[in-house]
């Protein structure tokens, strides 16, 4: 996946196969996402799920880049990164007892902190909620969107709630909760900045900062700019389109389905809308603050190649 970048503290290892999407002569050898194939740099790391790049931070602190699907959580049996750290500690003698800190989520690529102390855990979500009542973002995102926002930067201001729909629980947007919905935790004010990185006819790649943490925030925000990631197959049938220009529908009638492109989109991405199911969500943690350091993960090639695919700026080493 890349070298983790620390900013001052640190030193990086890269394991990453190359794998994720791969660029062929048709839309059928186009996607092949990460999901266990290839070798660890070095010999070290995880062979379960070796597209993983580990980076020791300091002291108790361990940062990894982890590939989209992979959950940092799961049930017993099933995989997840948290399922991986035994075999990971073992392999790089890290410390037996690592626990997440923050994490990108299951369906986004991008950096996973872990600790071995509680105490230092407990300091650093302190020191991100500090950084937050200060006005300066813990976390820093990119996505690869469906459309450009209407202004270069912003920000979206937004209730969310949970709400049962069928078999699923899906984010909703709330635009003016009542003082009692927010007080009985029913609704959470949230607020995301967001900034135009670079544009290209139909697609954007736009840097998040969510200075409120809530279940598919950046997902469901991004919705709400009419410009959906690329790859999100749970919320972007919430924004619809009629004679090119793209519309938001209501949250309860816009069930999750598979993304739907436009034609010059697909063209230039080398797919096929049948195949789009499998394009996964371009959404990648590119970095966290921490007391002394700043940490950066480069984004996965599937990432980058959809950049090159869409004439998308490639350098996301700058914060």
């Amino acid at each position: 996946m890349g070298l983790l970048r620390p900013g001052r503290e640190g030193a990086g290892c890269s394991a990453s196969a190359a794998t994720g999407w791969v660029p062929g002569s048709g839309a059928g050898s186009w996607l092949a996402l990460a999901q266990g194939e290839g070798v660890w740099d070095a010999g070290e790391g995880c062979p379960a799920f070796p597209d993983l790049a580990c980076s020791f931070v300091s002291g108790p602190l361990v940062a990894v880049s982890k590939p989209p699907g992979l959950a940092v959580t799961g049930s017993p049996g099933q995989l997840s990164l948290v399922s991986l750290l035994p075999d990971l500690s073992q392999r790089l003698s890290l410390p037996p007892e690592l626990h997440v800190v923050k994490a990108a989520g299951k369906d986004s690529s991008g950096l996973v902190l872990l600790s071995s102390c509680p105490g230092t855990t407990q300091q650093l979500h302190a020191f991100f909620t500090q950084l937050r009542r200060a006005g300066r973002p813990p976390a820093t995102y990119r996505a690869v969107t469906a459309g450009v926002p209407a202004a270069v930067e912003g920000e979206i201001r937004t209730g969310l709630k949970l709400e049962q729909v069928g078999d699923l629980q899906l984010v909703v947007p709330v635009a003016a909760p009542s003082r009692r919905s927010v007080e009985r935790k029913e609704v959470k004010q949230t607020l995301t900045r967001y900034k135009v990185l670079g544009a290209a006819p139909g697609c954007g790649l736009v840097q998040l900062q969510p200075m409120t943490a809530f279940p598919g925030q950046l997902l469901v925000h991004l919705t709400l700019l009419l410009c959906p990631a690329l790859g999100d197959h749970v919320y972007s049938a919430r924004v619809g389109t009629v004679l090119g220009e793209p519309f938001l529908l209501p949250a309860g009638s816009a069930l999750p389905r598979t993304q739907v492109l436009g034609e010059q989109l697909l063209r230039r991405l080398h797919l096929t809308q049948q195949l789009l199911h499998r394009l996964p969500l371009h959404l990648h943690l590119h970095q966290l603050l921490l007391p002394t350091a700043s940490l950066t993960a480069p984004p996965p090639p599937f990432f980058l190649q959809t950049l090159r695919l869409l004439g998308l700026p490639g350098d996301q080493s700058a914060p």
